[in-house]
């Protein structure tokens, strides 16, 4: 999953655009994965990315928005290697909200991902550990 994760990295600091008038490369992430949405800033858009990303280097991806979709694709893993898919929940472990990125590392608290919509930016953030629903990895379809 190198080119999925050097294609990410190609695109470090992408940001979104407050308002109405929003980023039109976050847009066309959102159009290319059959989704209307107008403005950036009010659509959680880290799954819009790795759907994008995914498809775009030929990946299996879920066209899905909601983060916790990632937890449905083909191979679970428990040891992860950089690129891999890593599924976080927020607000609380049964809700229905969540993160996805790709892994790059963890230490004995946080869990380090690229992805999209953190901190409103393509970036490597860290996660809490204890926030992991799992990893994944992707299988390549094209």
């Amino acid at each position: 999953m190198t080119d999925l994760l050097l294609e990410f990295l190609s695109h470090y600091g992408l940001k979104e655009i407050d308002g109405p008038e929003s980023n039109p490369d976050i847009i066309a992430m959102f159009k290319e994965i059959g989704y209307d949405v107008q403005d950036d800033s009010t659509t959680a858009w880290c799954s819009a990315a790795m759907n994008y990303y995914a498809k775009k280097t030929g990946y299996e991806y879920t066209g899905k928005l909601d983060a916790r979709s990632w937890l449905k694709t083909s191979i679970i893993i428990l040891k992860p290697t950089m690129g891999d898919i890593v599924v976080f929940w927020r607000d609380k472990p049964s809700g229905w909200e969540g993160h996805v990125g790709l892994f790059i590392a963890w230490d004995e608290t946080n869990i380090y991902t690229l992805g999209g919509n953190e901190s409103n930016m393509i970036k490597i953030s860290p996660y809490p550990r204890a926030q992991l629903l799992g990893f994944r990895q992707l299988k390549k379809i094209i």
